[in-house]
């Protein structure tokens, strides 16, 4: 018996070992069928000259920027096929016979308004009468800066920007806070900056963009450029006191706490308990402040524009804001200037799609929870879930080799790892929306009204504990998040979606390359990098370093602002310092991603897919995630305004830092992304 019993069990050994094999090779084979790298690639690019274009250039090739887009990519494939999906929910919301106050209702009677061009024309501009009216009535600077706080309940930009935030000292309290806004061109630098991209920008806002608006609201044209002329003056001298992009990303700088009374020495001419009330916003006594000279600023202008100026402005700024939901030559003179001029786009998007995207902006996770149900199934989410555990792993390992970091520090490093929350694909719990009021009388009010429910959300947390399951992203959304201040890292169901493959049917080595290193790692190191590493482990504003280590990481990140200033777009030089964040993100997502896919037995195995090492598809998984080409117009208001470097030097930049990159393609001295071995940075 016990022979017979040993050679059963070999028997089955072998019968096992053979299905296993044959399992295998059913996977390497619908990985090779289901491969999302290897049809993008254009082998003609040396990858040691330009990986981005080595990797995406066939794609980039094929697939021209359509005229509706400033940029197109990746993202943008992921985002029509969510489209699709919502625009059938809506359609069938819409023709439901749904109950009063109901989501269905909500969602159906938003999409009706918003897509019932002929009530918009009939309509113009009489959907903004009251709000116009309230402005005509303003006599003095006490009721002028009462028409700035109601303004503000309803999204519309004025010089007073608030809102109901962690308090960065202390994560478990809610404050309110205020920043600088005021202005309608996208930063401060277009203000000033000669550069061609920023005066040309400045010129069509003051001579079409600004005159243009004013003779649409009812001015006639002396009186359209004498209000462009003052208008323009007064964002100009809110622009002078405001900080600038780099400036932006000291969270010490831009915390400076005081009570509402320290606050009136600030601005003595803004009754600011009052404004609080007015905005919603109860029972204040403190206040942080961002940039308290944008506030002295404020007063002074407030004194230094009469009354008819500022009227003028602030109808400028509700019509300017509105004008997406207003009649056609509203919505057209909004896109030449804000989609064309400045983003480069050259037609408009389908109204179905803008409706969509406003509906998400407004009301997102009643369409996220429809659309999770559907499309974003528990074993997905299962396996990103445990893919950000194998990140931290390898993370802690990271921090353990450290040779710039004392055992002290890096104690406080190993618990804040351990505390980072993760956040994947859906909420556990959703907002509610029952309070929302929509119906079929107005598209624009329906925007109105949905801008009221979420400014007096935001309200309404003063004075009540944090909750930290909130959300800041619906599950529908392009895109991930770190919250220092909850010390977690948000993952929505979009981000790790990959178009037209089953989860299931991606290898691992393009996964954590595209999930695992420019999302999980990316996001995770965000807690570590400039900015994000003065937080610890609650989420607290706070000293946990000791001085020598910050020494030592500035020197290190001082050599990757050193690297990015030295690339150029179009003539115009990435700004490394307002990037560092964003760029010691990526490379540290990348290091952590490559070495926790070394732990998997893809890479260990070795196979080839589709000639490829599974070395080399972890790297083309990175730069999948990137893939894709802006407008020149984009690009360079990118630089100026946003703290991301384009995205192909998302790719080539922190590749160039990495020893394995150079390994896997045979990058050798001479190739242009060729970096010597001694001046890699190397921060994770």
């Amino acid at each position: 018996m016990k022979n017979k019993t040993t050679i059963a069990i070999a028997i089955c050994s072998i019968g096992a070992l053979f299905l296993a094999a044959c399992k295998d090779k059913d996977r390497t084979k619908i990985y090779a069928e289901n491969d999302q790298v290897i049809g993008h690639m254009d082998t003609t690019v040396k990858p040691g000259d330009d990986f981005f274009k080595y990797a995406n250039g066939k794609w980039i090739k094929e697939n021209p920027i359509p005229d509706a887009y400033s940029y197109w990519g990746l993202g943008n494939i992921v985002q029509e096929d969510l489209r699709s999906k919502l625009k059938k929910i809506n359609e069938d919301a819409m023709k439901a016979n749904a109950e009063k106050g109901s989501n269905t209702q909500k969602i159906g009677d938003f999409y009706y308004t918003g897509m019932d061009t002929v009530s918009i024309e009939k309509q113009g501009l009489s959907p903004l009468k009251d709000e116009l009216a309230k402005i005509d009535h303003i006599t003095d600077i006490k009721s002028l800066v009462n028409e700035f706080a109601h303004l503000a309940t309803i999204g519309v930009p004025t010089p007073i920007g608030a809102y109901a935030g962690q308090d960065d000292k202390n994560s478990d309290k809610i404050a309110l806070q205020l920043y600088q806004t005021g202005i309608g061109l996208p930063n401060r630098d277009y203000y000033f900056n000669t550069d061609q991209h920023s005066v040309d920008i400045r010129t069509d806002y003051q001579q079409k963009h600004l005159p243009a608006l004013y003779k649409l609201i009812g001015l006639t044209p002396d009186a359209a450029t004498a209000a462009t002329n003052k208008t323009y003056e007064l964002e100009k001298f809110l622009a002078d006191s405001s900080r600038k992009l780099v400036d932006l990303r000291d969270p010490y700088h831009n915390y400076n706490k005081m009570p509402v009374a320290g606050l009136s020495k600030l601005a003595p001419d803004i009754d600011w308990k009052a404004t609080f009330e007015t905005m919603g916003y109860k029972n204040v006594d403190t206040v942080i402040v961002g940039q308290p000279e944008y506030y002295r600023a404020v007063n002074k202008a407030l004194k230094s524009y009469s009354i008819d100026d500022w009227k003028n402005y602030l109808r400028k700024n509700l019509v300017n804001d509105y004008s997406p939901y207003l009649s056609k030559s509203f919505a057209d003179e909004n896109f030449r200037f804000y989609g064309t001029v400045l983003s480069g786009r050259k037609e408009e998007l389908p109204r179905w799609k803008r409706v969509l995207d406003t509906e998400n902006s407004l009301m997102g996770e009643v369409l996220g929870q429809i659309f999770v149900k559907e499309y974003f199934p528990e074993k997905t989410k299962k396996r990103y879930v445990d893919l950000v555990e194998a990140m931290r792993a390898t993370f802690k390992e990271h921090i353990e080799k450290l040779d710039w970091m004392s055992k002290k520090t890096k104690q406080k490093a190993y618990e804040k790892l351990a505390k980072v929350y993760p956040k994947v694909g859906y909420p556990d719990k959703w907002k509610d929306f029952s309070d929302l009021k929509i119906d079929r009388s107005s598209y624009a009010q329906n925007v109105m009204n949905g801008n009221a429910f979420l400014h007096q959300r935001n309200a309404d947390k003063l004075g009540k504990p944090v909750d930290r399951e909130e959300w800041g992203m619906t599950p529908q959304t392009y895109n991930a998040y770190y919250n220092p201040s909850n010390n977690e890292i948000v993952l929505p169901a979009a981000m790790l979606t990959l178009p037209g493959t089953a989860d299931e049917n991606v290898d691992d080595a393009v996964v954590y390359g595209y999930a695992a290193a420019s999302t999980i790692g990316h996001e995770m190191t965000h807690g570590f990098d400039d900015e994000g590493r003065q937080f610890d482990a609650k989420g607290n504003l706070k000293e946990w370093w000791l001085p020598q280590d910050s020494v030592n990481f500035a020197k290190r990140a001082q050599k990757l602002v050193d690297q990015f200033n030295n690339y150029k777009v179009y003539g115009q030089s990435v700004n490394g310092k307002a990037t560092l964040g964003e760029n010691i993100a990526d490379l540290g997502g990348i290091v952590i991603g490559l070495d926790a896919f070394k732990k998997t037995d893809q890479y260990k195995e070795g196979k080839k897919i589709n000639g490829l090492t599974p070395l080399q598809r972890y790297f083309l998984g990175y730069a999948l995630g990137w893939m894709g080409q802006a407008r020149k117009e984009s690009l360079l208001s990118q630089i100026l305004t946003n703290e991301h470097s384009p995205d192909f030097l998302r790719v080539n930049g922190p590749f160039a830092d990495v020893p394995e990159f150079y390994e896997a393609f045979g990058v050798k001295k001479g190739d242009k992304l060729w970096i010597d071995p001694d001046k890699r940075v190397k921060i994770w």
